[in-house]
């Protein structure tokens, strides 16, 4: 749909296009980022794993697969 039209719009016409969706792409991010720092205690936890993926503390998927 969105690209059969964009087949019949004029250059500039595109880049608005273009830019617009940028725009809703990176609304939508912000909007999933906020979301994400409101969950209580999400930043600590976020920087804890930083941290030991840092530090190479990690589990392989295969143990964790293994534990389920």
């Amino acid at each position: 749909m969105a690209a059969t039209r964009s087949r019949h719009l004029s250059l500039e016409r595109l880049r608005v296009a273009n830019d617009f969706l940028a725009y809703l792409e990176e609304r939508e991010e912000n909007e999933a980022t906020a979301e994400l720092l409101n969950i209580e205690g999400f930043e600590e936890a976020f920087t804890e794993a930083q941290t030991q993926v840092k530090n190479g503390d990690l589990v392989s998927f295969n143990a964790v697969r293994r534990n389920v």
